[in-house]
C-alpha cells in the first residue's frame, strides 16, 4: 500500500521538500517564494506537504491567520487558505488527498480556538474549485468581480462573517493609463511569467509595462483585482485576473489592439 504522510514544511526543511511543485534552488520564482514565506512563518503561515515516500512531494496546502491573508478578504478570527493542490503526479488526483490536507487546516484551526476557515475560489486555473469544499461543509458566503466566490466553515454559527473587501474600483482607478502588471512573492509561477511578459509588450507592443510588486498582506489585502495577488490592467481594465502565460498575454492584447 502506498505510504503517504503529510509534513509540516518549514523554514528548516523547505529546502528538502520544496514548495509549490519547486525543488531546485535556482529554478525562477523559487528563491523568490521561499524568501516570501520565511517572512509569512512569524505571521503563522503554514504549509503543510503531501508525501509520497515512492514518488516524493505530491502536494500542498498553504494557509495563514486571516488577518495576514494575501487576498481582498476580511477574516479576522479564521484560518485562511491561499491555496491547495495535490497532484505532481496523475496518479494522485482524486484520491482523496486534498480534503486530507483541507482537515489538517481546520483541525489546525480549532486547535487555536478559532471561529473556522475560508478561502477565495473561482473556476480555471491557479485557483482550486469550490466544489473540494462545498464537500467538506463550507459555505459561500460572498462574491466579487469577476467569478471569485468566498467559501467559509464555521465552528460556531454566531460568529462573524469573513467578506471581500469592498471597493474595487476605486482602487482600480489608479491604474487607467497604460500597462500595469501587478505580483507578489506568494505565487513563484509569475516571476518567469511577469519576464517574458514585460519583455513582449516592450519588444512587440511597444508598451513599457508599471511591474507593481506587493510587499505586504495590507498591499494585497487593498490590491485592484478579487485574486490579490496577480493582475495585468491596460488602461483602467482588468485583462488577467490570474497568472497567464506569454502566450495567452499575446493573445489577449492581439484582441485589444484590432
Amino acid at each position: 500500500m502506498e505510504k503517504i504522510k503529510i509534513v509540516d514544511t518549514n523554514a528548516g526543511n523547505i529546502l528538502d521538500y520544496g514548495v509549490c511543485g519547486y525543488k531546485n534552488i535556482k529554478a525562477a520564482g523559487y528563491p523568490e517564494k521561499v524568501s516570501w514565506l520565511k517572512d509569512r512563518f512569524q505571521e503563522g503561515l503554514k504549509i503543510k506537504t503531501l508525501y509520497s515516500e515512492k514518488d516524493g512531494p505530491q502536494g500542498m496546502i498553504e494557509y495563514i491567520p486571516g488577518e495576514y491573508c494575501w487576498r481582498p478578504v476580511e477574516a479576522k478570527g479564521y484560518l485562511f487558505i491561499h491555496c491547495v493542490f495535490v497532484g505532481y503526479k496523475k496518479a494522485y488526483k482524486g484520491q482523496g488527498y486534498a480534503s486530507l490536507l483541507v482537515d489538517e487546516c481546520l483541525r489546525d484551526a480549532k486547535k487555536q480556538k478559532l471561529y473556522g476557515v475560508a478561502v477565495v475560489t473561482r473556476k480555471g486555473s491557479f485557483m482550486v474549485g469550490k466544489e473540494l469544499f462545498l464537500k467538506n461543509g463550507f459555505d459561500i458566503v460572498d462574491n466579487a468581480p469577476s467569478d471569485f466566490e468566498l467559501l467559509v466553515k464555521k465552528f460556531n454559527k454566531n460568529a462573524p462573517t469573513p467578506k471581500f473587501k469592498g471597493d474595487l474600483e476605486s482602487r482600480l482607478s489608479q491604474y487607467d493609463n497604460g500597462l500595469t502588471i501587478i505580483r507578489a512573492g506568494q505565487c513563484p509561477y509569475t516571476v518567469k511569467n511577469v519576464k517574458e511578459i514585460r519583455e513582449t509588450a516592450e519588444q512587440e507592443y511597444g508598451l513599457k509595462p508599471k511591474i507593481v510588486e506587493l510587499q505586504n498582506f495590507m498591499e494585497a489585502q487593498n490590491s485592484p483585482c478579487s485574486f490579490g495577488v496577480f493582475c495585468i490592467i491596460c488602461n483602467g481594465k482588468i485583462i488577467a485576473e490570474h497568472p497567464i502565460s506569454n502566450t495567452r498575454f499575446r493573445n489577449i492584447m492581439d484582441k485589444i489592439l484590432k
